[in-house]
Order: C-alpha cells, then structure tokens, then sequence
C-alpha cells in the first residue's frame, strides 16, 4: 500500500522546491502525493505559470485564501487545511519554508496528530519582528523531520535541542537551478501600467522588492531614486499587491531608469538572475539563486536570511537609501568554486528517501 503525503504549498518559492521533490515522488511507486495549494499567491504569473513550467501535479485543491492580516490569512488557511487533511487522511504533511501556508498547515496538521516533515528547516535570522520567523521557528518545533539547506541550519536545530530528529539533505532550491537553468527564457516584458512595447536591454539589473517594510511611500521612492543611479536599466517586476505604490512613486519621480514590470515566470526570472549586472532584492529565494548563479546579490534588508550567500561580498546587506545601496554595490566580489554550502543538487533524492526512512 503506498505512503499517502499530501504537500502543501502556497508561495512561488514553495512551487520551486516542490516541482524537483514531487518528480522524485512521481518515479517511486511507494507514495501517492496529493498537493494543497492555499492561494496565498493567486497571480498567473506567481502561480500557475510555475506549475506549468515545472511540470508540477495539478493541485487536488486550490483553497483561494490570499490577503489580509497575517491572523486573517493564516486563520482561514488553518480552518480549510483542517478540514482536507480530514477528508484525506494523509500518512504525512509535507512543508516548505516559512510561509503563511507553512504554519497553518503545521498547526492543522499537529492538532491532527499528523506527522510533519519541513523542508528548509532550521534557517533563522534571529528576528522576532520578520513575520517569517515565526512561522519557521513555530514548524520546527512541532514537526516529526526536520530537513536542513544548510550545515548552520542544522546546527541551529541541534542548538534548540531538535538535532535528533533533524538531518542535512541540501536545498531543493540548487536541485531546481542546475535542473532549468539550461532552460531560462528571455522574458517577454509587460509593463504594470499596460505598456508592453519594452526593447529588451542589453545589460540591466534585476531588482525585486516586496516585504511589508520596504514598501512603505517614503521608502519605496528612497529605492527607486537609487535605482535611477544605475549604469544600466533597472527590471523590476512588481508584486500584484505594491502595484499601485510603485506607479505612483515612479509617477511622482519620474524615474525613467527603473522598467517596472509585471510578475515573471519562473524560467524568465531564472534568465533575469543569470544575466543581470547585479541582483537587488529582499527575497530569500532570489538571493539564493544569485549565489548559485556567481551573480552579486545587493539584499535590502537589516537582518541575514541566508548567512552563508553571506561570503566574499558576493552577498551584502544594506538600507533602502542609494548611499548604502551603492556602497554595497560597489564592492566587488570573489567566488570560491569549492564553496558549496547548499549541497551537491541532489537534495530532492535525499528528502523523499529520509520521509521513507522515517515513516514507513
């Protein structure tokens, strides 16, 4: 009888690890995976696209909750994913990261008496004001297999006394780049405010921006004036939710630098990553695809996310004002090729053969 997981998912990020995990899922006849997706990203371009890109299973479900509060959001994800773990009955529930859908799917599934496996477990930035702490350090400490990126992760595990249920597999993040990277496309650029007659530039740099504390007004146009200081033009493409601030900052600056631009798919982000003079974002995936990519990475942020991108300058944290943003910038990275931190892109093999270890 074969081993019932159910996977769930909600986040571009979490499509990106599940697509390289679920092909191992698909070529062992011992387990059936069902997917859940949440809805938590909604947009074509941050969701479906992805699936299709990465030949993932169609979702049994898509739940459709997206917006509001954290407590709305995750509130309405838990009530939902309670009730299809109990029309399911999986064996295991397996997670990604650090997401909304993350820990409402720990919490339904732990009141369940559910085992749990995390993947990205153990990946702290030891501040309890990033919302994503939370959810990470909360998953942890009520899952059954903990599976860490990194040798630090790990060790952050052991330090909270979990290292008995914890082990190292890699991240299924790197699996993905090596796996598509042959396959980037040039993306075909929208602009968010419909104009889509873009002359795709010869050199550019890759900005993305998100997170609640980088979009406020005054913030925002702090960014955009450091990114109409760039050498070359700056791609930004916009998260459906700062689409409205975004134009009417650059309304308001006329920053003619900056192509703000509609989400990209995955394999078109992938081209952005590789080709880009430098990467500016506050996303702990795209920092990590910089890295694997020898692409220097500008992180708008005041805490690490991934410590170990961290090496050379080939990572640098800095203010969302073009003093720090420059200065960051201009330092010059060097590559080690012996560093590999990440593992050796076979992390997906070695999460599906340590859930079978554990519970079968």
């Amino acid at each position: 009888m074969s081993m019932k997981v159910m996977t769930v998912v909600g986040a571009r990020p979490q499509f990106i690890k599940a697509a390289v995990v679920s092909r191992e899922f698909n070529s062992d006849k011992d387990i059936d995976e069902s997917i859940i997706h949440t809805g938590q990203h909604f947009d074509r371009n941050m969701s479906d696209t992805f699936f299709e890109e990465l030949s993932i299973p169609q979702p049994s479900c898509n739940l459709g909750i997206s917006g509001g509060s954290h407590a709305e959001m995750t509130g309405a994800m838990l009530v939902a994913l309670e009730k299809a773990m109990q029309e399911t009955l999986p064996d295991v529930v397996l997670l990604y990261g650090d997401t909304n859908s993350t820990l409402a799917a720990a919490l339904a599934a732990a009141k369940l008496h559910l085992p749990i496996v995390h993947v990205e477990a153990g990946a702290r930035t030891h501040s309890q004001t990033n919302p994503e702490e939370i959810n990470r350090i909360c998953t942890d400490h009520v899952a059954q297999l903990l599976l860490a990126c990194t040798e630090a992760n790990l060790e952050n595990l052991v330090h909270e006394g979990l290292g008995n249920r914890s082990a190292f597999v890699g991240d299924p993040m790197y699996d993905a780049f090596l796996q598509n990277s042959p396959r980037a496309q040039v993306p075909v650029l929208t602009g968010t405010n419909g104009v889509s007659d873009f002359v795709f530039p010869d050199r550019f740099y890759y900005l993305t921006c998100h997170r609640e504390e980088n979009t406020n007004p005054e913030i925002l146009g702090s960014l955009l004036d450091a990114m109409d200081a760039m050498d070359a033009p700056v791609i930004y493409p916009v998260h459906p939710r700062n689409r409205k601030g975004v134009l009417q900052a650059l309304e308001e600056r006329g920053t003619g630098n900056v192509l703000a631009v509609d989400p990209v798919g995955y394999l078109e982000s992938l081209y952005l990553v590789k080709n880009a003079q430098q990467v500016i974002t506050d996303s702990g995936g795209l920092q990590r695809e910089a890295f694997f990519a020898g692409v220097k990475c500008t992180t708008l942020l005041d805490f690490e996310v991934w410590p170990e991108t961290m090496v050379d300058n080939r990572n640098m944290l800095a203010a969302p004002n073009p003093k720090s943003i420059l200065l960051a910038m201009d330092a010059p990275q060097r590559i080690d090729p012996e560093y590999k931190p990440f593992g050796d892109g076979r992390a997906a093999k070695r999460i599906v053969d340590g859930l079978k270890a554990a519970f079968e």
